[in-house]
């Protein structure tokens, strides 16, 4: 066949550059160095200066098989020549199967190439209706319930918020100068908390141990925050990093070992802005026309981040000021979904640029504490801090700014029950303490889900997410089952359900509780459940309760 070995040589090269991911000047020329190798020694038998070896399989390939076996490619033959003319003493390997095998080799090497190449990942453009089009990787949508952690040096002076290096120095609030004044000597400035960030007791399998207790199955911890000190040796973060000043430790990795030792997903909080890095300055001096900042620290830092711990989920922020063609966001997103390590598992949010959020992204943050009235038509997360006033540790908080148990729980019913995933977040102290507060919110929620986590964890949006009649109602659903679940124990142990339709083969049960309700068809609509006739010390749970209906529509 004319110019089957020039096609075969090309299809060949072509299948071990995807096979090994390498460019392909690094390919070629360790492709002829290790076949070299493999010749050393073998005989010229033809007197031309030509030496040959014969494999008895084609290197890379496997054995094309159907059912657990089947033939293999025929003998490759592999000759070594000395080129002619410029290339000099260089040599070059020709591979050529017998002539009589050759149609068939090239039609069993082409059905392999098609196969692995149907088999590859779909590749994405730098651009929002590529980006867009990508599927949500399933496991974020059966996570539901997740940790986000607050820390950096913000947890030094651990007052106001984690804000507070802008409200000192940038807003430049009487507060926060007045603070300063009173517990700081004069020319104290913000980098001399790094040394103070010490994360002395930091032990990142306690931490882990906390998060799995509260039923989190992925876990968001910062990087670096607006401040630009980074929880990891940072290349570009010279002396303002985790590993150079304060802990001397790569805070991210410990954690991440932690928490995956648990089977926890690992997600990483990244800003984009630093507020008063110089080169940010310039760009925004220059009206973000020039990216000395993107190229010199927000790029090389995201893709460290990305090969270095591949984390599951990217949680990006401090993107307002600017558009996403300044940050070079899809650019960086065509690489992540396309070509990075973890390119078919992780997730990111939408907080990519000024014009991006709750527009364009993975799953929609949309703002701060976001609350839709009803399912939006996009994965989404609702993100909020068991301190209602920051996200970061700070020493003037009180119980009226925390949470209660009851708000966390409602909150994450309602967020799941409208389709999206909850994640609250903590902050730890300096010295890498979770304090009481926090840790008994988050062990709260655990204790919660334990008993009623079926109806939480890989459950659907159901057809009526919620109703409001005599009590309120919110509804999941998981397969068959439909969960219902209320917050007001009614007076006369009689629960009215508006929604669901019952059937001959309808079924209650309570989470929780062993034995079945029972129920009653109601005159106009819906259904009347019974409830257990139990002291409230042995109800399955202290906040809300979770009806499990099977065979209703």
């Amino acid at each position: 066949m004319p110019g089957q070995e020039n096609l075969l040589d090309t299809c060949f090269s072509a299948y071990v550059l995807r096979k090994l991911q390498m460019p392909e000047g690094a390919f070629q020329a360790s492709r002829v160095k290790n076949y070299d190798r493999s010749l050393e020694g073998s005989s010229d038998q033809t007197g031309s200066g030509i030496g040959a070896q014969q494999l008895t399989r084609p290197f890379p390939f496997e054995p094309i098989s159907g059912q657990g076996g089947g033939a293999a490619l025929p003998p490759l033959r592999i000759r070594r020549e000395r080129c002619a003319g410029p290339c000099g003493r260089q040599r070059r390997v020709r591979m050529r199967w017998p002539r009589a095998w050759g149609a068939a080799a090239l039609l069993l090497l082409l059905l392999r190439l098609g196969a692995a190449a149907a088999r590859a990942s779909p590749r994405y453009a730098p651009d929002w209706r590529s980006l867009d089009s990508r599927p949500l990787p399933d496991w974020f949508d059966k996570a539901k319930f997740g940790v986000f952690v607050h820390w950096g040096v913000f947890a030094v002076p651990a007052w106001g918020s984690e804000w507070f290096w802008w409200h000192w120095q940038g807003e430049r609030l009487p507060q926060y100068q007045e603070f300063m004044r009173d517990n700081y000597p004069p020319g104290f400035g913000y980098a001399d908390f790094g040394s103070q960030f010490t994360a002395r007791f930091f032990d990142p399998d306690r931490w882990a141990d906390l998060f799995e207790a509260a039923g989190a199955k992925y876990v968001v911890f910062t990087t670096k925050h607006h401040e630009g000190f980074t929880n990891w040796p940072s290349p570009v973060s010279w002396n303002w990093n985790s590993k150079d000043l304060g802990p001397h430790r790569d805070l991210v990795g410990e954690l991440g070992a932690a928490v995956r030792k648990r089977n926890i997903r690992y997600g990483l909080y990244h800003s984009l802005l630093e507020w008063f890095h110089p080169l940010y300055l310039l760009d925004k001096k220059n009206g973000f026309k020039t990216q000395n900042f993107v190229t010199a620290k927000t790029m090389p830092e995201l893709y460290d981040l990305v090969n270095s711990y591949k984390p599951d989920l990217i949680w990006s922020d401090g993107e307002w000021e600017c558009p996403d063609t300044y940050w070079n966001s899809t650019h960086f997103l065509s690489w992540l979904y396309s070509d990075s390590p973890v390119k078919d598992v992780v997730v990111v949010n939408d907080r990519w640029g000024q014009n991006c959020s709750c527009h364009h992204g993975g799953y929609y943050n949309c703002q701060d504490k976001f609350k839709p009235q009803s399912p939006p038509d996009h994965k989404w997360e609702m993100c909020t801090s068991v301190d209602k006033w920051s996200w970061g540790y700070r020493r003037d908080m009180d119980t009226a700014t925390i949470m209660s148990e009851f708000e966390i729980i409602s909150e994450l019913v309602q967020t799941v029950s409208l389709g999206g995933n909850y994640l609250l977040n903590i902050g730890p102290t300096k010295d890498g303490l979770i304090v009481p507060i926090f840790q008994e919110r988050l062990l709260a929620v655990g204790k919660w889900l334990k008993v009623n986590g079926e109806a939480i964890y890989a459950s659907k949006l159901w057809r009526a997410p919620m109703e409001k009649n005599r009590t309120a109602i919110w509804y999941t659903s998981k397969d068959s089952a439909v969960y219902a679940i209320f917050f007001q124990w009614p007076e006369n142990r009689t629960l009215y359900l508006e929604s669901p339709i019952t059937t001959s083969s309808t079924r209650v049960t309570m989470l929780g509780v062993q034995e079945e309700l029972k129920w009653a068809r109601d005159p106009s609509k819906g259904l009347l459940v019974y409830l257990p006739l139990l002291p409230a010390p042995a109800l399955p749970s202290e906040y809300a309760w979770t009806l499990k209906l099977t065979g209703v529509q």
